[in-house]
């Protein structure tokens, strides 16, 4: 997805250290959000410290319609306004926000038959040790799409596979639970992989990489995208 440079407005009031905008207009803010920020806060004074809060100081009308985990990184989409948010949420219930990861897993994965695989497994929470969640058949129907981009040797000269993935459906931690059920956790992941597997990275591989959705005033198809650091 080409990134629109040419939409971008830089805002007159910098934002705090660490966010970078990469569009700006009246209706929406595309933000770069990194690893390790929640998207909004949390439970405890020391959790206050967001991104939601950091955009809001020059944006003061900014307002969420969808997250990313903390460990995760990429971009994110925010709202100018109650107007906006009510009309982007609606684009995400109806699945026309489109949206695509980069992920690095353990392990080498074949790749699938077609160009891209589909994993259908469905996700409940795991009530005792929420906000983990689970492969459950009592759980809500949730849908990836995935294929192979390069099969790689870490650092360390362990296998481990570079891949795209689509969440067709939305669920809460559904990529990385998706792909542990697959046998491929995503490396660095302190909630769903094995010591060993947490220890090959000092950080989730999981990248928000690419955008799409069209603008809820204008109506202009927009697309954004941003290659993970990893």
């Amino acid at each position: 997805m080409p990134r629109p440079e040419s939409q971008v407005i830089v805002p007159s009031v910098p934002l705090l250290p660490g966010i970078e905008v990469l569009h700006a207009d009246a209706a929406l803010l595309v933000l770069d959000k990194p690893a390790g920020l929640l998207a909004v806060p949390g439970r405890g004074a020391d959790k206050q410290d967001c991104l939601s809060a950091r955009v809001q100081q020059p944006f003061a009308d900014a307002l969420v319609v969808h997250r990313l985990d903390m460990a995760t990184s990429g971009l994110m989409l925010m709202a100018r306004g109650a107007a906006m948010q009510r009309e982007l949420s609606r684009a995400f219930a109806q699945r026309q926000v489109h949206k695509r990861y980069v992920a690095v897993v353990h392990g080498h994965v074949p790749a699938p038959a077609g160009d891209w695989g589909v994993i259908e497994l469905p996700i409940l929470v795991d009530w005792p040790r929420r906000p983990l969640r689970i492969i459950d058949a009592r759980g809500q129907a949730s849908v990836t799409r995935w294929r192979v981009l390069a099969l790689e040797l870490g650092a360390d000269g362990q296998p481990q596979t570079r891949l795209e993935l689509e969440p067709v459906t939305g669920r809460s931690h559904q990529l990385r639970v998706h792909l542990q059920a697959l046998g491929h956790a995503i490396l660095g992941d302190a909630l769903y992989a094995g010591a060993d597997v947490q220890a090959r990275s000092s950080r989730l591989l999981l990248h928000a990489s690419a955008l799409a959705l069209q603008h809820p005033v204008s109506g202009a198809a927009l697309h954004f995208s941003l290659p993970p650091a990893f």
